[in-house]
């Protein structure tokens, strides 16, 4: 896969930014068929940065109601990425 294919978008929370913070790890959403080496090298590419490690989780999309229709969101994937001491990936710097 494409690396742009891969990484989706950054996730950023209070959670992601306090593990930025205290363990420098970054947080993104990326393409469900990603498994963790893929991500791992796209990270590397797209942010020239070091990876030490790669967690992944899968959601589900939760049933929405809408009027009488019954809707569904999207199922979606995340990938917490661990980067090396001095590596940083840097998304609202001077924000």
């Amino acid at each position: 896969m494409e690396e742009y294919k891969i990484i989706r978008r950054p996730i950023i929370t209070e959670k992601g930014t306090i593990l930025k913070d205290e363990n420098n790890q970054v947080v993104f959403e990326v393409a469900l068929g990603a498994n963790k080496s893929e991500i791992r090298k796209a990270v590397e590419k797209l942010f020239k940065v070091s990876v030490l490690a790669v967690r992944t989780q899968n959601y589900n999309g939760k049933r929405k109601r809408m009027g009488r229709t019954l809707g569904r969101r999207r199922n979606w994937k995340k990938a917490i990425v661990t980067l090396k001491e001095g590596s940083r990936v840097n998304f609202f710097e001077g924000v």
